[in-house]
């Protein structure tokens, strides 16, 4: 995930065979051949490290953001979902830091911040006060954007729960990513149920 700009810098200025000009990169290096993938700032470790399973999971619900975004015709729903996803790229970098290397991550930019936090929890509370939440657990599935953005919002839980595993393990991680997951879950679920509107059918039945 983050590593594609650091893998297309270092192969620019190689050539490719069959006569490709010399100054397109290369999209794969063959350096994670080994199954090793590269940090930011230098070193590597194995792909499946749970560092790597971490921010990969978040790599995950970035993409799958892109797909309730291409589902989308509401230019304001689309802007904040890019939004989302471009402040899912800083916990990622987060992540896939080099642990001797995190006092050169910028707040905001390659560190998630508690501002970051506090602006989903804004986020949520307008949403809320203009969408209550159901009263019981639904069934996703009322339309295909409100549809992706419930997968989006399960796989921000796991990566969540990755997160907190890296931890257990005894590296350092930044609390405040545990926090901006769990709270980015929690307004992608109410993007779904706004998405939604009234047809969603309720687990009970009936």
């Amino acid at each position: 995930m983050l590593h594609m700009s650091h893998r297309l810098q270092g192969s620019l200025g190689s050539r490719w065979c069959l006569g490709y000009p010399s100054s397109m990169p290369r999209i794969y290096t063959k350096t994670g051949d080994d199954g090793t993938t590269g940090l930011l700032f230098g070193g590597r470790i194995s792909k499946g490290d749970p560092a790597a399973e971490a921010y990969g999971t978040t790599d995950e619900a970035v993409a799958l953001l892109g797909v309730a975004r291409a589902l989308s015709n509401e230019p304001a729903f689309q802007a904040q979902l890019v939004g989302l996803q471009r402040e899912l790229f800083v916990v990622g970098a987060d992540l896939a830091t080099n642990p001797e290397e995190r006092a050169r991550l910028e707040p905001g930019v390659s560190l998630v911040t508690a501002e970051m936090v506090e602006r989903l929890e804004t986020a949520i509370d307008a949403l809320v006060a203009e969408h209550p939440p159901p009263t019981e657990f639904v069934v996703p599935g009322a339309n295909p954007v409100s549809a992706a953005l419930d997968v989006a919002r399960s796989t921000v839980r796991r990566a969540e729960r990755r997160v907190v595993q890296l931890g257990q393990t005894g590296r350092k991680v930044n609390p405040e990513v545990v926090r901006y997951l769990n709270r980015l879950s929690d307004l992608v679920f109410v993007l779904a149920r706004a998405q939604a509107g009234e047809t969603e059918p309720g687990s009970r039945g009936g």
